[in-house]
């Protein structure tokens, strides 16, 4: 296990991600810093180089980046039971937290109660633009990508729905093909984790098998047609963090399992616990309207959302220190990017701006809640704080 100590075991990697848990705030990035701060910085588990070549591999693949970095610190670790326990432990105080809104949302009435919510479907039209703003600086840098990204918000324009999506990012990818290659270099250091050839292609089938049954199985039951929806806007979710948000919209909202304004409030709620941001995914669960909801909702919607991208960790780790050296595979992954922008922006008019904002006032509330991110650098929990402020002050002045 290159660069990482031995002796390790669940209980030490369960505390410590418990603690990164409770205290993450900020969004994948940051987390990614806080993982390096703790894990190479203060308790040397594993060197910088192998720590950069693991943020590339994990980039590399759909789903949540950094909950897929810490399942791989845990696996170096602690071995299985070692990734199970960091995913847990990182996992686990957001997805609570957004359990108990979720049960507790319904029985709340009343103009605050109100108000603070429209605050919370305001907030998340601020967060979601920094969002397509910062990805926008760092996934379409040229006039090439910025092209791939407009040219897929025409093609959601046209094709709307997860169809859409779908064929913006795989049309993104083959036109990433035509990009410069310029030169691929792989990292300084090759990852070595205990992942056979045999269990990486066991969890390809897996991540493939479940792909293609689940829709079949959807069919028969309201539990597998959730477990499909969650699990395939896990396997399609280039970039992670915010980029869920369309696939899932589409998912829950567009059948009616979820209502606009129950949707955004959730969201806007999500950016004020920390953690990762999937456990979004947890208050989705709780609030569907079909059964299952509540807690067994929550925990369905959960897993389903975090398993794909866990598989397809599991299956290209045995095989990433040949991969990371082809260059078209990495062309076709910055058109991916790309268009994945392109997706983000699509959502933030709908349904995020459209959901969320019908007035001029609403509109300054929004801004401001932009500025205070994106110039005053205040952290995502004390903007969600203001934005439901603000959402009770617009409607106590009627």
């Amino acid at each position: 296990m290159s660069g990482a100590p031995s002796g390790g075991h669940a209980g030490e990697v369960f505390r410590a991600f418990l603690k990164l848990g409770l205290t993450s705030f900020g969004g994948p990035v940051a987390h990614l810093g806080y993982f390096r701060e703790e894990f190479v910085i203060r308790r040397k588990w594993l060197s910088d180089d192998s720590y950069a070549e693991l943020i590339a591999l994990c980039q590399f693949l759909p789903g949540p980046a950094s909950s897929q970095a810490g399942f791989a610190i845990g696996l170096m670790r602690g071995g299985w039971w070692g990734a199970l326990a960091a995913f847990t432990a990182f996992t686990l105080p957001s997805a609570l937290l957004l359990l108990v809104f979720g049960l507790s949302a319904a029985a709340v009435s009343g103009p605050v109660a109100t108000g603070a919510l429209g605050g919370l479907k305001i907030v998340a039209v601020a967060i979601v633009a920094q969002a397509v703003w910062g990805m926008s600086r760092q996934l379409c840098p040229d006039a090439a990508r910025a092209g791939i990204a407009v040219l897929s918000v025409a093609l959601i324009a046209f094709l709307p729905g997860a169809a859409g999506m779908i064929a913006a990012i795989v049309a993104g990818a083959v036109a990433g093909l035509a990009l410069p290659r310029g030169s691929a270099e792989p990292g300084a250091a090759a990852l070595h984790m205990p992942v056979t050839t045999g269990e990486g292609w066991a969890a390809l089938l897996a991540f493939c098998g479940l792909l293609l049954l689940l829709p079949l199985l959807a069919v028969w039951s309201q539990g597998f047609a959730v477990i499909d929806s969650f699990y395939r806007a896990g396997a399609l979710v280039f970039g992670g963090g915010h980029v869920v948000l369309p696939l899932l919209e589409s998912g829950v909202v567009a059948p009616g399992w979820v209502t606009p304004d129950a949707f955004l409030a959730g969201y806007g709620a999500a950016q004020a616990v920390p953690g990762p941001l999937f456990t979004f995914a947890a208050y989705l669960g709780a609030v569907l309207g079909p059964e299952p909801n509540g807690i067994a909702g929550a925990t369905l919607a959960l897993i389903a959302l975090f398993l794909p991208g866990f598989l397809l960790l599991i299956a290209v780790i045995p095989f990433w220190n040949r991969v990371r050296r082809i260059n078209a595979i990495r062309a076709g992954l910055r058109g991916a990017n790309a268009a994945v922008v392109g997706v983000l922006g699509a959502a933030l008019y709908m349904p995020v701006f459209t959901s969320a904002i019908s007035d001029m006032r609403d509109f300054n509330l929004a801004l401001a809640c932009f500025v205070a991110l994106s110039v005053w650098n205040l952290p995502s929990w004390a903007v969600v704080i203001l934005g439901a402020t603000g959402g009770v002050a617009l409607t106590l002045i009627g």
